[in-house]
Order: structure tokens, then sequence, then C-alpha cells
């Protein structure tokens, strides 16, 4: 029996030799082991097997994390591009897995096209990425696109700043030290968060008028973009001029011209110039075509004489920087946001989305075409800052047994976003001196929903609600939609998705690969860029002084920019009296 003073790897089978089988002790025999072998070896056999476990546990574990470290290697290191080179970033805020399929579907139905022809996306499908931000499993917008810029995960509201109140540098600002041209190209307003967090650094995200002064120069490292296309105009205008929406008087367009060389157009007829080829763009140049955002493209294709499309900015942005970077060593960064896809899935309206993203695989396409032609290497890299709306392709819209089904023809119908009609409906109301309801009612039904949404069976209580509830008919519009093609929403903000990393290849891209987070693409962007962004930094954290309290960050960090968005038309409404 074993006591206190046995050796750990003792022979515990003297006790019980003596009751061994005898069939035991003769197959020890055959074995040419006798009962006093096997206790005569035991202790020193047994502690050679335990060195060689031990010897053989290690070995395999330094097999095992040579393995890892030579994959990650593998996917972290490679041949960095030699001379000269550009590189193209493109968002597709708020789209989600679930709107390309319901894209995909959507576009096959209406082109009449067979399954297996498939979106441009679709052929250059390269990863996926967590999204998560430092303050929620749920990110927004800004967090998501300082994860882009600068490589560092931050809090929800953030604009290129930590979460010690520090700013960080951005890929763009050092691609633009280190000899690069730079531009941005979007749909919405050019102070939303993703544009902003490329060129500017606030607090948080709401601080639009410290942004527009930032991105044209007035900033800690001056002037870093060399061309802005989008929306946002009024951001840009003093307070009670026309077209304004500033807090204060300065006139940012004229601060733009004077103190920092820019160029500026606002309308299509100056756009379309360049468009058409026929001027080259002057750099630094500033374009703002809409007060806010540029409309839905459902419903800009409707007024194409008055915004370019996103396809069209991207285009005449490429040509630009090629042509500025034709005697120079470094090429051109360039990032371009299919923005109003996350407002579409804000807004609930599958109708409009599926136009923005189609809109996006064609700027996505067209780049790809442009990287084929040009004699400059490149690479085009794609994802999105997170999915919005929770958005289902199905939805059960009654007790009974749930149909494996959606209907597209829906979405084929509709003429007009929710938005848009939503717009009109106000507009109507305000210039109407009519009171009644039923009128109301008829004018709904006959002059929005059926021509606008391409719905003709339209229920009472649909359009009494309406009439009753105009403030609401942007969620009305859009759901009369939604449940009549049976898709599904499950938020009108952002949900915790992964979402997909789209690309054209090239060195270094597989680091891409596989599930990544965020700001391993941001990592890869400064990689490929072979810039220093963290330079960049540490000069923005001596100009702009250290880390600092985020003054009303408690209030600040419930704000939700589609509030914002509704804020902005509510105000709007207030003006034309129909609030």
């Amino acid at each position: 029996m074993v006591n206190v003073t046995t050796p750990l790897l003792a022979d515990d089978h003297r006790d019980a030799a003596a009751h061994s089988d005898p069939l035991d002790i003769s197959e020890n025999a055959l074995r040419g082991e006798s009962r006093a072998t096997q206790t005569g070896r035991a202790w020193h056999t047994r502690v050679r097997e335990a060195v060689l476990f031990a010897w053989a546990l290690l070995a395999t574990t330094g097999v095992l994390v040579l393995a890892v470290w030579v994959s990650h290697q593998q996917q972290t290191t490679y041949d960095k591009p030699a001379g000269k080179r550009n590189l193209v970033f493109m968002v597709s805020d708020g789209m989600g897995p679930a709107s390309l399929s319901m894209t995909r579907s959507f576009r096959q139905y209406t082109d009449g096209l067979e399954y297996g022809d498939t979106l441009t996306l679709d052929k250059h499908f390269w990863g996926s990425s967590r999204t998560r931000s430092s303050s929620s499993l749920v990110t927004d917008s800004a967090a998501g696109a300082t994860a882009f810029s600068c490589g560092r995960k931050s809090y929800n509201g953030a604009i290129s700043m930590l979460p010690d109140s520090t700013p960080c540098g951005t890929v763009l600002e050092a691609a633009k030290r280190a000899g690069y041209k730079t531009g941005l190209v979007v749909t919405t307003d050019i102070t939303d968060a993703t544009p902003a967090c490329f060129a500017s650094h606030v607090d948080m995200r709401s601080q639009n008028d410290d942004i527009a002064v930032q991105e044209v120069g007035n900033g800690p490292l001056g002037r870093v973009v060399d061309l802005m296309f989008g929306g946002g105009r009024c951001r840009f205008l003093p307070n009670g001029t026309e077209g304004g929406c500033r807090a204060d008087s300065i006139d940012v367009v004229e601060m733009a011209k004077n103190d920092y060389g820019w160029n500026y157009i606002s309308d299509r007829a100056a756009f379309d110039e360049f468009w058409e080829g026929k001027k080259e763009v002057p750099l630094p140049m500033l374009g703002l075509f809409a007060d806010l955002d540029i409309p839905f493209e459902l419903d800009r294709r409707n007024m194409n004489d008055v915004y370019p499309s996103l396809s069209e900015m991207a285009k005449t942005a490429l040509r630009a920087l090629e042509k500025a970077t034709e005697g120079s060593d470094q090429g051109f960064f360039l990032m371009i946001e299919g923005s109003r896809i996350d407002h579409a899935g804000h807004g609930n309206d599958p109708a409009a989305q599926v136009r923005e993203v189609i809109e996006y695989d064609k700027a996505f396409k067209a780049v790809l075409d442009f990287l084929e032609e040009s004699k400059t290497p490149g690479v085009l890299v794609a994802t999105s800052d997170h999915e919005t709306g929770g958005l289902a392709v199905a939805r059960q819209v009654n007790a009974n047994y749930p149909q494996y089904l959606w209907y597209p023809s829906v979405l084929a119908n509709a003429t007009s976003s929710s938005e848009h009609l939503a717009r009109r409906l106000h507009d109507h109301i305000a210039k109407s001196s009519d009171g009644s309801i039923e009128n109301l009612k008829k004018h709904i039904n006959h002059e929005l929903v059926v021509p606008g949404l391409g719905i003709h069976d339209a229920s009472d209580d649909e359009i009494s609600a309406l009439a009753q509830k105009p403030e609401q008919s942007q969620d009305l519009f859009a759901q009369m939609i939604s449940v009549r093609a049976q898709i599904g929403w499950s938020t009108h903000g952002h949900s915790a998705v992964d979402v997909n990393i789209y690309s054209s290849g090239g060195p270094g891209a597989d680091a891409l690969r596989g599930n990544v987070e965020n700001t391993d693409v941001g990592k890869y962007l400064r990689e490929y860029l072979n810039v220093d962004v963290d330079a960049i930094t540490r000069e923005l954290n001596e100009k702009m002084g250290g880390a600092k309290p985020r003054l009303g960050l408690e209030s600040a960090q419930l704000e939700d920019h589609w509030m914002a968005h509704e804020q902005m038309e509510e105000g709007r409404r207030r003006v034309l009296g129909t609030a």
C-alpha cells in the first residue's frame, strides 16, 4: 500500500503481486518479464516515460505555436509593393449580407437573369469583418470609420478620437504627408461620420460645423484632402443666409477658396463640365451638390439633371486624381462611400435600398475597370462599417405557417422612396387650404400610394393612418411596401452582424481573408500605402494637447445620427408649416 513516504512514481503493484492472476504471470513470462524484473525496473521506467512524455508535449506545443506564427506571418506580412501605387477604399454604409441577397434576387427578377448571374461584388467576395466598437457591441458609423481610418477601436460617436480623448492619425492624413493625392466621395453630407473620420478630429460626430472647417484645411494639419464630392452644402454656409444651416456666421466656402485655394462647384451643370470631359478637374476641388444628402438613387434618377450619381462622381474623381499624379512618384488614396444604403436601412425601405446597392455595385465595377486600365498598380478594398435595420429577406405576415418566399416584384413596382413620398405629403399639406381628411385620403392614395409605391390595394386603415399621422408617413409608406414584399426588419437602428469584405486582390490582400476585425482593414490600408500613421498621431497630440474630458459625452453617446437626420427634416417641415 502507498503511504506518505512512497515516491510518486513508485511501483504500487507489490502488494497486488501476491494476488496476481496466474494467467497474467504467464503472459509476463512470455514477454520476458518476471515479477522481479518488473519490480526492479519500474521506478526507472516510470521516470523515463514521464520525461519522454514531457518532452513530447513540449515539442508538440512548440510545433503548434510555430505553425500558428507562420500562418499569422503569411497573413500579416508580405512583400510591400515598390514604387507608385493607388488605393481605393469603398464603404457600403449599413450594408449587411442580407442586403446583398435581396439586391441580387431583385436584379435577377427585374432584368430577367438566371440565378447564376450575380452582382460584381459577389464575384470579389474576400472575407468578413467584425464590427463592435470600444463602447458597444453595436457600433455606429463614427466608431466604424475610425477603425478604418486610424486602425484603432473607439467609442460610438468618435471622429478619429480614441477613448482617452486623444486624436489618432488617419491613413488619409498620412498619405497626404507622404505625397499622395487624396479624395473623398460620398452621397450624404460630406461632414457625416465616415468622410469626417478621414480628415477631421472631434469628440462627437454631431460637431458638423467643426468638421466642415477642418475638412477644408482649418485644422491641426492644414489641408489634407485634394478632392471632395458629396452633399452637405448647408454646413459650409453661414447661419442666416439662404441654404445655410451652421450655428455660426462662418462662410466655410469662402474660407476654403480664399485661405486654402479650393475650387468650388455646387450644381450638376458645373459638375458635368468635368464628368463629360470638357474640362480637367482643378485641384483642390470641393463639389457640394445638395443641401444635406443627395437623394436616394430611386428618386435621383428622376432628378438626374440636378444631382450626379455615386458612380459618376467616383469616375470623375478617379480621372482627376490620376491626372493630378501623372508626373508624381506617388499615386492617390480615394475613399468612396455608398452612404445612403444606411439611410434606407434606417427607414426600413427595401425599395430604396436595392437601388442604392445596385448603384454602389456599379461604382465598384467602375473602380475595377479603372484599375484594370490604369498604368499604375492599385488595389480596391471594400467593406461596410455595420449593418442597418436588422434586415431579413423573409417575413411572416400572419399566424399561419410561414411562407418560404418574398416578392421582388413589389419593390420593382415602386418609383419613389418612402422618404420622397413623405416629403411630398408634407408639401401638399402645407400648400392645401382644404382641411378635409377624406379629400386628403384620396390625394394620398391616388397621387402618392398608387403611382409612388405601385400599390393598388391599400386598405382604408393604411390610408387613414397616413392622413391622420403625416409625421409618421415615412415609416408608414415603408411598412406598406415591406409587408407586401414580405421583407422583415428588426430595428430602425444598427445591428451587430458581421459584414462582408470585397477586394480586387493585390499585394497583402490575403491579410483580409477569413473573418477579421474592422481595425485589420484599417491596418491593411496603411501597410499597402506604406505610410506612417503613428507619426501623424504623435504630431496631432502635440498640436491638440493630451487627453481631456469629453464634454457632454453621457448625452452625446445616446445621440443617433438617423434621429439627427429626422430632426433636420422636422425643421424643414416647420418652415413649411406642416409640423
